[in-house]
This record gives C-alpha cells, structure tokens and sequence, in this order.
C-alpha cells in the first residue's frame, strides 16, 4: 500500500501540580487556543479542548508521525511557558496524564461532555472524575502515585 492512513483519536486530561486552580476565566479560553495551535502544528488537530481552572480535556486526532507522550511533553512544556509569560506564577502541570482512545461513534458525546464540565464539576471533583475514567477504561493504578 503506497500511503499510510489514521485516524487514532485521543481523549488526554491532565491536571495543575496539585490541581491549583489557576487557568482564570481570563485566561482560559486564550490557553485553550493556544493548545489548540500546538496541537495542530504537530499535525494532530483538536476536536474540543475545556476543562475547569485546575485541568484539562483535550479530544484530538493524533498523528502519525508522534507518540502521545511526545505530544503531550510539548504542549505541556509550551503552554507552561506560555501560562507563565502571562504572569499567572507559580504555574506547573502535573507530571502524569491520561490519554484515552475513544470511537468515532463517541465523539459527539465527549464533545459535549467536555462542554459541560463546568455543569459536571459542581457534583464531582477532579480527583473522583479521573478514578472513573481509570476505571472505565480498565487501567490498573496504584493511587499513592496517580496524584502530585
């Protein structure tokens, strides 16, 4: 086959260093952008990124040519920068993440859960929203290391 084709889309969420909630309403919607472009200049375009002022959800399409670690590493080390250039101190992403594939047949959904995170975190917190995910998703934690 002379071309190569993919279409892995990835569910990522990853947290402020002890979820510290500084992506202010200011500045949220410009970090999102900002995410955004990152993501597309690595060829791996979003299909929705929100949150809430202490974490992120971002659905996009990776590419073929990056890991999702590599993807991550470097949105998580530019937009850092970025935060910090905008005077928000004290600014660090967690070290861990998590990235989950999801089905085409599940993209509307996740969309609008992602909308609606503002909605869905006046019942549940950060840290009990990612125990679902990881129980979901079948994956195997050992909880003295999921949190910094």
């Amino acid at each position: 086959m002379p071309q190569s084709f993919s279409n892995v889309l990835v569910h990522l969420i990853f947290s402020t260093k002890n979820r510290e909630p500084l992506i202010t309403t200011d500045i949220e919607i410009l970090l999102h952008q900002y995410l955004a472009a990152t993501f597309k200049d690595h060829e791996s375009p979003t299909l929705t990124i929100g949150g809430m002022p202490d974490h992120v959800h971002i659905l996009f399409t990776l590419s073929r040519k990056i890991t999702i670690a590599a993807m991550v590493e470097h949105a998580k080390t530019s937009s850092s920068k970025w935060i910090k250039s905008k005077d928000v101190r004290g600014f660090y992403w967690q070290s861990g993440y998590g990235a989950f594939s999801i089905g085409q047949s599940n993209v509307e959904a996740l969309k609008t859960y992602i909308a609606n995170q503002k909605m869905h975190h006046r019942k549940k917190t950060f840290q009990g929203e990612y125990r679902e995910f990881l129980r979901k998703y079948d994956v195997d934690y050992d909880e003295r290391y999921v949190w910094d």
